[in-house]
């Protein structure tokens, strides 16, 4: 008997245009506010990588799976604070036209979607298995408007359909059923499962939802991840200017200067002495400029 390792987890190569980026920011850990969740645009701040002539793939044209570039906006990140961003899949929310089975098939069931009800944007993937795969997620008929937790279905296939009216002896079926058809259609038929009573209990039939139920269909290309970014006024370059980088004091105008890296001038504080006139104390002060002597740049005063 063989050995080997097994694995299901695979990179993911998702268009930008299947991700929802959703953030919302907080000024301090401590702060005790309601989140409010802003809406980004993916497709204008997150772009793939492509492969290139050393990691084997096409270059510029083959998508190398789980890097993506996430290229954030200055004017929406620039508060000092805590942001959270959740990139999670699309989620498209219709709809359920009718709940019906197949003319020529009665034991397959499935959801009828109408597509003039989905968001114009959303409707170029309701086509012919384009929605394989897709999770389906429900809102409760109860007027609570709550989802259903904990609780999904998985879309098998996907075909355009037309409603056709059956004869039927038995006046407790439904007279309209769906059949597929190969031209453009407003409805698409959903194959979903579990849709099928188990062979130990057949008159258990899988719920798949009622018509007028509204809907969450959302991609499975890969897992929601959230990410953390605190923006800060100071990182660890620019207290290693304070710390270690080049300093000079002008002692006639009392001026205390710090370079950055490059010698150029990062900080410039004013240096004087207040005495007290009451307790007679002295006091050394260090007070940041809001305008820069460039004359004291460190080329000038070492050259």
């Amino acid at each position: 008997m063989a050995v080997g390792a097994y694995g299901t987890i695979r990179s993911a190569d998702v268009s930008p245009a299947d991700v929802e980026i959703l953030y919302h920011y907080v000024s301090d850990r401590t702060a005790n506010v309601t989140p409010t969740l802003t809406k980004l645009d993916s497709t204008a701040i997150l772009t793939p990588v492509y492969h290139n002539s050393d990691t084997g793939g096409v270059a510029n044209k083959e998508i190398l799976g789980g890097l993506y570039n996430l290229k954030l906006q200055s004017g929406q990140f620039s508060e000092l604070g805590i942001y959270t961003l959740h990139l999670r899949p699309k989620q498209v929310r219709t709809t359920i036209m009718d709940c019906g089975v197949l003319a020529s098939l009665p034991s397959v069931r499935g959801l009828v979607i109408d597509i003039g009800n989905v968001p114009t944007d959303d409707q170029g993937k309701f086509t012919p298995q384009g929605l394989v795969g897709y999770r389906i997620e429900y809102i409760a008929k109860d007027g609570s408007y709550q989802k259903v937790p904990n609780f999904y279905r998985l879309v098998t296939s996907s075909f355009y359909c037309v409603p056709v009216t059956a004869n039927l002896s038995n006046s407790t079926d439904k007279a309209v059923r769906y059949q597929y058809t190969d031209s453009s259609s407003n409805f698409i038929f959903l194959t979903l499962t579990p849709s099928s009573s188990p062979s130990n209990r057949a008159s258990v039939i899988p719920f798949i939802g009622e018509p007028g139920q509204t809907i969450i269909l959302s991609n499975t290309f890969f897992n929601p991840t959230t990410v953390e970014i605190e923006m800060v006024e100071h990182d660890a370059s620019t207290l290693a200017y304070a710390l270690y980088g080049d300093q000079t004091k002008a002692i006639s105008p009392g001026i205390y200067t710090i370079y950055d890296k490059d010698k150029n001038i990062y900080k410039q504080y004013n240096l004087y002495e207040i005495k007290d006139e009451y307790n007679d104390t002295l006091y050394e002060v260090r007070e940041e400029r809001t305008s820069i002597d460039e004359t004291l740049n460190l080329d000038n005063i070492t050259g």
